[in-house]
């Protein structure tokens, strides 16, 4: 047996989505500027894409996605299928980014951003086996700004985020209801910090010192207070 299949035998049956758009200086973070520049916020957010790219790759699953929005030029990381976001909404991207990843490859999806580049192997490793689990349709990640950081689906459901409320302070709260209405059995995952503006962006360094993110604040907190 390869190393490759021995890694796969290993691996939870479960798939890891990352939804994310190219980092682009007044369309990425616009919400840390200021005291960012436009260019700085960009740049942040690159490095939590690639610390959430790093944390999936090195989480013990067995297949990975990255639902961009545009061409992945740059970003589509070895091991990685993509799916190209469809819809207008953030709804309906969900919506689509799930059923397109059980459409290449019926497993249990993970869903995340790259609003969390705390993110953690072991974490994501969890929330598989709590999804995995025989009581569990969905999973979900409440953030502490009243939204959520993971959303996972034993399989697709074309009504699991139409019409929920997106970017608001009880996000989380209707979408957990939404489950619960559609009978999926839901558990909840530990609450994490949303990269939203400064304070959070400040909190989440913090917090993982040891991510890419991190190493760019700290560059970056010198060069706004010069």
């Amino acid at each position: 047996m390869s190393g490759r299949n021995r890694e796969e035998a290993r691996a939870l049956p479960v798939r890891v989505i990352v939804l994310a758009k190219r980092p682009v200086a007044g369309r990425v973070k616009t919400r840390l500027t200021p005291p960012y520049p436009p260019e700085l916020a960009a740049s942040l957010a690159a490095a939590a894409l690639d610390d959430t790219l790093r944390a999936v790759s090195a989480a013990p699953v067995l297949a990975r996605t990255l639902a961009f929005d545009g061409r992945p030029d740059g970003w589509l990381r070895p091991g990685y299928e993509h799916v190209r976001q469809r819809g207008d909404e953030l709804a309906d991207r969900l919506t689509a980014a799930f059923a397109d990843a059980y459409a290449r490859r019926p497993l249990p999806a993970l869903l995340v951003g790259m609003d969390t580049p705390q993110l953690r192997p072991a974490l994501l490793a969890a929330a598989a086996r709590t999804l995995l689990g025989a009581a569990t349709d969905a999973v979900l990640g409440p953030a502490t700004d009243g939204g959520y950081w993971l959303a996972g689906l034993r399989r697709p459901h074309p009504r699991a985020f139409a019409g929920v409320p997106m970017s608001t302070s009880w996000t989380h709260a209707a979408q957990h209801a939404r489950f619960e209405r559609l009978g999926l059995r839901t558990a909840l995952l530990p609450r994490l910090t949303d990269v939203d503006d400064a304070a959070t962006a400040a909190a989440v360094a913090a917090a993982a010192p040891d991510t890419a993110f991190a190493r760019l604040h700290a560059t970056a907190r010198i060069e706004v207070d010069a």
